[in-house]
């Protein structure tokens, strides 16, 4: 299984990035697909999450209404829209995929899979 995440870079406060994560070697349609992060010092943390069929979302508080999550069965793709991007967002950005029942979904140790990462910067 891989997991192939794109798009991460330099932004400055205020701006965008879109997180690509293509999957490959599972049945992308079987999984729930997501994005965790770590920032530097810190644990990674849940930051959001798809359903299989794409039609519920969830998000970390920190994150709500300014990113959203997508995927695209087509193309085995998830994406993450990141707008009004903060300083405190920036850290190394991880796909993931799983078949965790809800409630946990928002655990590291229920995750299936993990992409290598993808770094976001956001410069004050």
């Amino acid at each position: 299984v891989q997991l192939q995440a794109s798009g991460g870079g330099l932004v400055q406060a205020g701006g965008s990035l879109r997180l690509s994560c293509e999957a490959s070697g599972l049945t992308f349609n079987s999984y729930r697909m997501g994005w965790f992060r770590q920032a530097p010092g810190k644990e990674r943390e849940f930051v959001a999450a798809i359903s299989r069929t794409g039609s519920n979302t969830y998000y970390a508080d920190s994150v709500k209404a300014r990113f959203t999550i997508s995927r695209d069965k087509a193309k085995n793709t998830v994406f993450l829209q990141m707008n009004s991007l903060k300083p405190e967002d920036t850290a190394v950005y991880y796909c993931t995929a799983d078949n965790s029942v809800l409630s946990a979904m928002r655990r590291e140790g229920s995750i299936d899979y993990w992409g290598q990462g993808t770094q976001v910067t956001v410069s004050s």
